[in-house]
């Protein structure tokens, strides 16, 4: 029998990759990628009010960033805080922000803290809503 200590440091070590995934695909610059981490009915919530519900929108925001303002950004997410619950639910806080080109240090303006909610599917972990707010 697993103990629940194993089965959540897994499901931790699990989140953290999705986490490192997201980056990679931002770095990358690929809104397909960073967008198919994301269940189909996620939420996000952004600064000023920005809302966007489902996949599809996410990668239509993302590829509209990518190719315009975040072209060469490259995204900070540090985890704070990794919480798994039941099981097959994680809540993360992060410190996060996102590094134009050129830049090493995260400028205050775009320090950001955020609360990711996952939820593991037969094909892996998923962001279920996503909101960010200035740090």
């Amino acid at each position: 029998m697993t103990d629940t200590a194993t089965i959540d440091t897994r499901a931790e070590r699990e989140v953290r990759e999705l986490l490192h995934d997201l980056v990679a695909a931002w770095a990358a610059g690929d809104a397909d990628a960073f967008a198919d981490r994301y269940a189909d009915d996620a939420t996000v919530v952004l600064p000023g009010g920005v809302f966007h519900r489902g996949r599809a929108e996410v990668r239509r925001y993302m590829a509209g960033a990518f190719g315009g303002p975040l072209k060469g950004s490259t995204s900070v997410d540090e985890p704070e805080c990794v919480r798994i619950v039941g099981g097959d639910t994680a809540v993360v806080v992060s410190r996060s922000g996102f590094l134009l080109p050129g830049e090493e240090t995260l400028p205050a303006d775009r320090c950001r803290r955020a609360t990711w909610v996952l939820s593991r599917a037969d094909d892996g972990w998923r962001v279920e809503a996503y909101h960010n707010c200035p740090a």
